[in-house]
């Protein structure tokens, strides 16, 4: 019985480039660009949204996490900062601040 070693090898590279694909999509939706961070918006389901920095200056931005501090104060059990509105209101806000 021959084994045929070449066509094992190639399935052996052909995994390994698809894992370090997931690997790197992986690492690049936990990475936040700089001078942005990450909030979680929604009722039901939590979305991910990057915002800028400067939207911390901003009095209606500061609004939404006077709310998030109301709802959730600092101890958030997902240890995230998560903006206790609608996802569209939240976008509604966004699109007027940039």
């Amino acid at each position: 019985m021959a084994f045929k070693l070449p066509g094992i090898l190639n399935r052996k590279k052909a995994l390994r480039r698809s894992l370090s694909g997931i690997k790197e999509a992986a690492l690049k939706s936990t990475t936040i660009p700089k001078g942005y961070f990450a909030v979680y918006v929604g009722e039901d389901q939590k979305k991910r949204y990057l915002v800028p920095l400067s939207y911390l200056n901003e009095p209606a931005f500061q609004e939404l996490l006077s709310m998030a501090e109301e709802e959730f104060g600092y101890e958030h059990p997902m240890g995230r900062l998560t903006i206790p509105c609608r996802e569209d209101v939240f976008i509604d806000l966004t699109s007027i601040l940039s």
